[in-house]
């Protein structure tokens, strides 16, 4: 393990292709994801990639049960996605803590955008109350400097996932950003249906905060 690991850092620094005083690595013989945990607290953001590799808690890491227990705003990232521009971004709303945190977490990507769009998937009855708190979270952004507009949609047959990935997909958007849900039952992280499917499905990278 600990060779293995020796070739992993030379195989990343390589593909950071920075001088070496700008890139540090650290390791251990432990489990990834409990180690990555413990590691980001020196961490503004992590980057991961959206997909478990493979079940196998001794030397993959799980970015989802990673994101719930950092405390650390993860930005995940599709296999094919080779670079991030963040210059139309959509946010995903809900009126919860972990959307209000994320908001928090993504302004210095917000701050950049050219087109920030924040939406809210509601039930029929919802849409005037849904209405009020996009404007409420288009109002905190305007006062960072971010150039944003609102949106609200209606619960349509598919999944709300599969909803936010069409609207970004339709506005161009290359990151979306939202709140990470889930709770852990006897050990294992079960996750909302919104945050599994959006790191199943979403093709552009997400931003998740918890």
């Amino acid at each position: 393990m600990k060779s293995a690991l020796s070739e992993k850092e030379q195989w990343f620094r390589h593909v950071a292709g920075l001088p070496k005083e700008r890139v540090e690595w650290r390791c251990s013989v432990e489990y990834p994801t409990v180690f990555l945990s413990n590691e980001a607290r020196s961490a503004d953001l992590v980057v991961s990639r959206c997909t478990q590799e493979k079940m196998d808690q001794f030397h993959f890491i799980d970015p989802a049960e990673a994101m719930m227990r950092m405390g650390r705003p993860t930005l995940m990232v599709p296999d094919h996605v080779p670079a991030l521009n963040a210059d139309h971004i959509l946010v995903g709303w809900k009126d919860t803590r972990e959307a209000r945190i994320a908001v928090r977490d993504a302004l210095p990507f917000l701050s950049r955008a050219s087109q920030v769009t924040v939406i809210e998937i509601c039930t029929s009855d919802e849409q005037d109350t849904a209405r009020r708190r996009v404007r409420d979270v288009a109002k905190y952004l305007q006062s960072h400097a971010v150039k944003c507009q609102v949106e609200v949609r209606v619960h349509m047959a598919e999944p709300d996932a599969h909803q936010l990935v069409r609207v970004a997909k339709d506005k161009g958007a290359d990151l979306i950003v939202t709140g990470g849900y889930g709770h852990s039952r006897l050990g294992e992280w079960m996750f909302g249906g919104v945050t599994r499917g959006l790191l199943n499905e979403a093709p552009v990278c997400v931003m998740m905060s918890h």
